[in-house]
């Protein structure tokens, strides 16, 4: 009878797994078809700093589900420690991003940076220090 019971609770959780999982379409874009069109101003899951500006690639960061956004930050910016609700993978398209990790920060040097961040939203941007919040500033 247990084991009856245990086969039934693994078969309904895999197809509430399989019923979540979430297909994604296939998507190609050259270079030229990321740096046309208007940037959003859409700031979820960036730092809300001036100048700081987001492209939403796939998805709604607001929302739950799958993303992907090209945050744009200016060379000589740094965003104080913060963290996000969400994983996040980032991968530096280009320029030189300067972060820590734990209560981190990031930092931009000598030049622009562009880095392609993906989660699983939704996301937010929280600072450690409520003072270094750009939001807490307007």
């Amino acid at each position: 009878m247990f084991k009856s019971i245990v086969v039934t609770l693994l078969c309904i959780a895999s197809s509430t797994l399989a019923a979540r999982a979430q297909t994604l379409p296939q998507m190609r874009m050259t270079p030229a078809e990321i740096k046309t069109g208007p940037t959003d101003n859409n700031q979820i899951g960036s730092s809300e700093l001036a100048g700081v500006h987001t492209k939403v690639l796939f998805g709604d960061p607001a929302k739950a589900g799958f993303y992907s956004i090209l945050l744009f930050v200016p060379a000589h910016v740094t965003i104080e420690a913060h963290t996000h609700r969400d994983n996040r993978v980032a991968t530096v398209v280009s320029g030189e991003w300067h972060f820590g990790y734990g209560e981190h920060f990031a930092q931009t040097a000598e030049t622009a940076v562009v880095v392609q961040i993906s989660g699983y939203g939704p996301t937010d941007t929280k600072y450690f220090d409520p003072a270094n919040d750009p939001a807490n500033k307007k």
